[in-house]
């Protein structure tokens, strides 16, 4: 498995399993609340109707008292264990208890005179343990009429309808908890497609612009030197350094990417300039010198080959200051055209150019040395003479398309496709 598989499966399962721990309990909730409201709707209906048929809903007139007992007598010991009946001032017209209920009564919390004007219900645990519903409602001889009186009961709830209850709440609380983790395992395998193809998309974006930098290099490559080799093995010396410096992730994208089209800027300077065996004349130079600016102009605003900027503008720039265009020195030189610097007097020095044979690998490096602390970041310069050997070692004799495998492993290694 993939490490972006192991990730997405990881992550999916930790928020089913928060989903199913959150949803699981409040399902309990809402299921065991569900159950406590049909109870109540059930009782209210049964003691309006009772209350109905002994005339005890308009509790006016010297009756009152008598439809009163008659009620509670008749609703006692069903739905309810306790009933009380009052008249609109609040006075209590009857009270019915069973056994149960006449043992649960002293438990239960104390209310004031009834005021309310709607139905509802209190839900409490009583101290031995158990579970009861005490019912409100208002009476009135027709809706919207004025309230002549007030039921209260309070219902114990018996174990068995409490086992079903919570028999109940369980199996809904389940059911959420199974559909949640369902949802997980249904959710795993289509994130893991939509990622493929959009990891497939992002490789050939990936593919196109690599392609596009390789072409614009070796188009350089190839109008200033008679090897289109140039700016593969200057790319993976300079990548192999910013490995050993530690650069990873945006720093070495950019650092390859300024590698590969450094010159980039030669694109616009004549061939009569650029092409020119002989030395050029003051005038010549400072035309030559435009490719620096030139080339930062082609990279800036590019997209994806903005990070190529640093070493495009910079890499002409040297330790003491005395380098162009701007005159840079030390650390205000970024890093990546510090450590391409380097890498591109290493290379130049020990390739062959229509005017110049390779020189031999110590008066390479004797040349190098001598420009520490001038030319060249010593620092830097300090991790190249000890990786040098094996650059020399592993660049000596190959050809085109072994460099450029080369530098296509070092690229699989620092391009991620879905972050470029």
């Amino acid at each position: 498995m993939s490490h972006f598989k192991r990730q997405a499966f990881w992550r999916i399962a930790l928020v089913t399993l928060l989903l199913s721990v959150v949803a699981t309990p409040v399902a309990w909730m809402v299921a065991r609340e569900n159950a406590e409201a049909e109870i109540v709707a059930l009782a209210q209906e049964e003691s309006r109707r009772v209350l109905v048929a002994e005339d005890a809903i308009n509790l006016q007139g010297g009756l009152a008292a008598q439809h009163a007992e008659r009620a509670a007598a008749s609703l006692v010991g069903g739905l309810f264990d306790i009933v009380e009946i009052y008249d609109r001032g609040g006075q209590k017209l009857a009270e019915a208890t069973t056994p149960a209920g006449g043992e649960a009564e002293a438990t239960l919390p104390k209310h004031g005179r009834p005021r309310y004007v709607r139905s509802f219900y209190e839900n409490f645990q009583l101290p031995d343990g158990r579970w009861a519903l005490r019912v409100f409602v208002p009476l009135a001889p027709s809706p919207g009429a004025v309230i002549s009186g007030y039921f209260e009961g309070v219902r114990l709830v018996p174990a068995w309808q409490q086992d079903q209850i919570r028999s109940d709440a369980f199996v809904v609380a389940a059911m959420v908890c199974l559909a949640s983790l369902a949802c997980g395992a249904v959710i795993y395998p289509v994130v893991i497609l939509l990622s493929a193809e959009n990891e497939r998309r992002a490789q050939q974006v990936l593919e196109s612009h690599i392609a596009m930098m390789e072409a614009l290099g070796r188009a350089i490559a190839k109008r200033d030197s008679d090897t289109g080799t140039h700016n593969y093995r200057v790319a993976w010396i300079a990548a192999t350094m910013g490995e050993a410096l530690g650069l990873a992730g945006a720093a070495m994208q950019s650092l390859i990417a300024g590698s590969f089209l450094h010159d980039v800027g030669k694109i616009g300077i004549p061939d009569a300039i650029l092409l020119k065996p002989g030395r050029l004349d003051a005038q010549e130079m400072a035309t030559m010198r435009t490719h620096v600016v030139q080339g930062q102009e082609i990279v800036s605003g590019a997209g994806w080959l903005q990070g190529a900027a640093e070493v495009v503008s910079c890499h002409h720039e040297r330790w003491d200051g005395t380098g162009y265009p701007q005159g840079l020195s030390g650390t205000a030189i970024p890093l990546s055209a510090r450590i391409f610097a380097v890498a591109d007097v290493y290379d130049a020095l020990s390739s062959r150019r229509p005017y110049k044979a390779p020189l031999p690998f110590d008066a390479v490096m004797a040349q190098l040395a001598q420009g520490a602390g001038q030319h060249f970041d010593p620092q830097v310069l300090a991790v190249f003479q000890r990786l040098a050997p094996g650059i020399q070692e592993r660049l000596q004799g190959l050809e085109e398309a072994a460099i450029q495998s080369l530098m296509a492993s070092m690229i699989n290694r620092h391009f991620d496709a879905l972050n470029v």
